[in-house]
């Protein structure tokens, strides 16, 4: 069934789009969960020198 002839049909060009886009996207959402800013960064402690409230 995946041969030559299935892959240069319009349905095996699909497919072979919609694997790479799935790749692609899989990638993209593994990188961007490793690259996530620490949290404590926004967050201030009450051991902080100074604690101001912006309303």
């Amino acid at each position: 069934m995946y041969n030559r002839e299935f892959f240069s049909s319009k349905l095996g060009k699909a497919s072979l789009a919609s694997i790479a886009a799935m790749t692609a996207m899989i990638a993209l959402t593994t990188q961007m969960s490793l690259v996530t800013p620490p949290t404590d960064l926004a967050q201030p402690h009450g051991t902080s020198t100074m604690l101001v409230e912006m309303a």
